[in-house]
């Protein structure tokens, strides 16, 4: 029988482990999230297939997007992580997408009215009004984003008490979006709960997830770390709440 493993064990495990692209299979048997109940991939997947032309901002390593049974025609996807774009150009070569590197925050690198659908899966930032610009009259946009404190439990864990989330929020989005000229036409919210049953899982996310903890260093946060491995060995797995919407908008 061997030792159940240290958490300076699985930590370092978690701290070595690769976390490109956008994925979450390392975390099999050791963390789970719900899933929104609408569906991402396949409502992506269903615009896709009535597209001419499309865009997919910050595709990650394009998970979703290798998942579309039918693409367009034209089919592009944007990434500004240097490594994801090698992991993208890898999973979408069978769907003869092209994937464009763009530096962070910078405006979207194609003519007015070049898409008919822009879609978009926890995008970093959206520019409303170069999303409003790259499509074309009638075309559609679909996004599933973040929302106002998530994971605010795993953010206190590390980081201590926060102030109320001051961004992100699904109204100001659609102010933003119909500012820039678009009409939303669907908006939905859900509160989705993750489990963590080790200390190793908890690091991996928080080195992926970089906003959960920004600047999160394993060195530098080794003590509430180490505090959240004997909660979690106490008291069982680490329960916290991901907040998502989805947000649908046409250009008239």
């Amino acid at each position: 029988m061997t030792d159940a493993p240290t958490a300076e064990d699985l930590i370092a495990e978690a701290a070595a482990a690769p976390v490109d692209g956008w994925g979450f299979d390392w975390l099999a048997g050791r963390a789970t999230e719900e899933r929104p109940p609408w569906g991402y991939a396949h409502l992506v997947a269903d615009r896709m297939g009535r597209a001419a032309a499309a865009l997919d901002v910050d595709t990650g390593g394009g998970e979703v997007l290798a998942e579309v049974p039918r693409p367009p025609k034209v089919l592009v996807a944007t990434e500004a992580w240097p490594p994801n774009v090698l992991v993208a150009r890898r999973n979408l070569r069978p769907l003869d997408a092209t994937v464009v590197a763009v530096a962070p925050d910078s405006a979207l690198p194609f003519r007015d009215g070049s898409f008919d659908l822009v879609v978009s899966r926890h995008p970093v930032r959206t520019d409303w009004a170069d999303t409003a610009r790259v499509l074309r009259p009638g075309g559609t946009y679909l996004s599933q984003q973040i929302g106002p404190g998530t994971m605010r439990e795993l953010s206190e864990a590390i980081l201590g008490p926060l102030p109320p989330p001051d961004g992100r929020h699904p109204e100001e989005a659609v102010a933003s979006a119909e500012s820039a000229g678009l009409r939303v036409v669907d908006l939905r919210r859900a509160t989705l709960r993750a489990t963590f049953h080790d200390i190793g899982a908890v690091v991996w996310f928080l080195r992926k997830v970089v906003w959960t903890v920004p600047g999160f260093d394993v060195d530098r946060h080794r003590a509430p770390l180490l505090a959240l491995h004997r909660r979690i060995v106490e008291q069982g797995p680490f329960v916290a709440h991901a907040q998502r919407f989805l947000i649908e908008a046409t250009h008239p």
